[in-house]
């Protein structure tokens, strides 16, 4: 008989076939199967990326965080591997998220900041995009892009995003199925994550009506309201909460693709605001953290009794999801055979009542407004990566590797062994992961057209900042991470030969946007559309 014989991550293999003797016709089916074994194509591995809205690089128990917990991610990092020095695509969502899936950088990318296609109309109405979908969304990206869903699904995986997608309207050719994706369950538009509690989400093209009332997002306590009266913040608690829907269509998406490889993008909207949580969490914070003052809605999305044990709920709630999900696959096998990625599209917010400085969100970098999210600042695009691939990643290992959001798709490209485009910015970081000698980039470059414009280049420790573009633009800002990973010590007055050097970089490194809103005058961009 034939005995068997298996390698790593191979199909069966047969040898040492003997046959009977007397047979003098051998099907030819026999002759095939005592030839020489053929060398199998490894095994497809799963992947899952998860990306997180606004989390700070010191949010998590892992990354020194001291007030919330996190021991499921904690435990991620003990069993793979923690980045210190990994920076998002931009400091703010749309772009971030547009980096990731084309592998480009903020010079490069067509999506440069948040663009909710204003000339439509009333795109900032709730209730006018609930009965107007052609309202709903953000301007779509270019016909023809190429993305990670495409590259991933010609490779021969299932794909599937669950959470917020905000590159695209729907009715328009940039939505998740037609970027690539074979299912997609969540918001459509970003601008409809401004509650956790929404009037739909979508699945796949269509809308599914969920069980919860109009509330649109800013809507205040009722002017005889007592702030200090949890009941009075009933309305802001709904029936369907999005996290948990989502997390239910992860489970399932995960389930049905049990035998098949697969590739989840779950691009949860937590912990971005509005703070609405889990009634389980936030009672335990409450008695962990201790009576605090209400957050009333004074500056956007919706009144909260506990602020800050509501914001700290958020992250034990997304981190009890991720335990949850690495259980599933542990019990039906597909654990060992799945590559997991964590990390978030930029620094942490100062808006909604969460209370980042008193977290220290970005520690040890600052949180405070003009340091975290919308700036180009450590606290603003340096975030938390965390990966895990049993028997690949090194367990409880770290990598100092400066890697950032455009290495995403030429790495989990080379996981899944298929060519990325020639024209992207970004570089496998898949040697870091596995241990093995790691190419380096020469710079890393942000271009960011919003909060007065802003631009950052880093080349090896060093990082060139300049802002005020829009306008009147700002002196050079230069900081030497190695000694002041906090940019606390400008010495650009005293470097004009490496100013010099980096701007010969600038003069390069970018393309003038398509969009007129993401144009920057400090380049010669075309004068902007009004």
């Amino acid at each position: 008989m034939c005995e068997k014989a298996e390698g790593l991550f191979t199909q069966p293999q047969f040898t040492n076939c003997n046959m009977k003797p007397g047979i003098l016709i051998i099907p030819l089916l026999a002759l095939l199967s005592c030839q020489a074994p053929q060398e199998e194509a490894p095994s497809l591995p799963n992947i899952i990326y998860i990306l997180a809205d606004d989390l700070g690089y010191g949010e998590l128990g892992c990354y020194g965080q001291e007030k919330i917990e996190t021991p499921n991610l904690d435990a991620l990092v003990a069993s793979g591997m923690r980045f210190t020095r990994h920076y998002s695509g931009a400091p703010v969502c749309a772009p971030s998220r547009a980096i990731i899936m084309t592998g480009k950088h903020s010079g490069h990318v067509p999506i440069r900041g948040n663009d909710e296609w204003n000339s439509r109309g009333e795109v900032w109405n709730y209730r006018a995009m609930f009965k107007d979908s052609t309202l709903e969304g953000q301007r779509p990206m270019p016909e023809g892009t190429i993305t990670l869903g495409q590259l991933l699904k010609q490779a021969g995986y299932t794909t599937g995003i669950v959470g917020k997608w905000g590159l695209g309207a729907p009715h328009t050719h940039s939505i998740p199925n037609k970027m690539g994706f074979d299912f997609f369950y969540g918001y459509n538009c970003q601008r409809q994550a401004h509650t956790l509690y929404p009037l739909h989400l979508y699945k796949n093209e269509q809308r599914v009506f969920l069980q919860n009332d109009t509330v649109p997002p800013g809507t205040q306590l009722a002017e005889a309201a007592d702030p200090y009266d949890e009941s009075s913040y009933a309305d802001f608690s709904l029936a369907d909460y999005s996290p948990e829907l989502m997390f239910e269509e992860i489970q399932g998406f995960v389930d049905q693709n049990e035998k098949t490889p697969f590739f989840l993008y779950w691009a949860t909207p937590i912990p971005h605001v509005p703070l609405q949580a889990p009634k389980k969490w936030v009672d335990y914070y409450r008695e962990k953290f201790g009576e605090e003052e209400p957050y009333l809605g004074n500056n956007g999305y919706f009144p909260t009794r506990h602020p800050r044990a509501t914001y700290a709920a958020m992250i034990s709630y997304l981190d009890e999801q991720i335990g949850e999900l690495i259980r599933q696959l542990k019990e039906s096998g597909q654990y060992d055979n799945t590559l997991i990625i964590f990390s978030s599209d930029n620094g942490p917010t100062y808006a909604g009542g969460a209370d980042t400085e008193w977290f220290d969100s970005a520690k040890p970098f600052a949180t405070n407004y003009g340091r975290g999210k919308g700036f180009v600042y450590e606290g603003g695009i340096r975030v938390p990566m965390i990966a895990g691939w049993p028997g690949k990643i090194g367990e409880g290992t770290t990598s100092n590797h400066v890697s950032a959001f455009w290495d995403v798709l030429p790495t989990l490209c080379e996981v899944a062994g298929v060519e990325p485009p020639e024209d992207i910015d970004g570089l496998s970081f898949l040697p870091a992961l596995l241990g093995e000698q790691q190419a380096e980039h020469d710079y890393l470059y942000w271009e960011f057209p919003e909060y007065g414009g802003q631009i950052a280049l880093r080349t090896g420790n060093w990082k060139l900042i300049r802002k005020g573009l829009q306008k009147e633009p700002g002196p050079f800002e230069l900081y030497n991470l190695e000694v002041d990973s906090l940019e606390q010590n400008n010495i650009a007055d005293q470097h004009p030969e490496l100013i010099q050097q980096m701007q010969t970089i600038l003069d390069t490194v970018r393309t003038e946007p398509i969009n007129d809103l993401f144009k920057i005058p400090y380049f010669g961009d075309s004068s902007q559309a009004n």
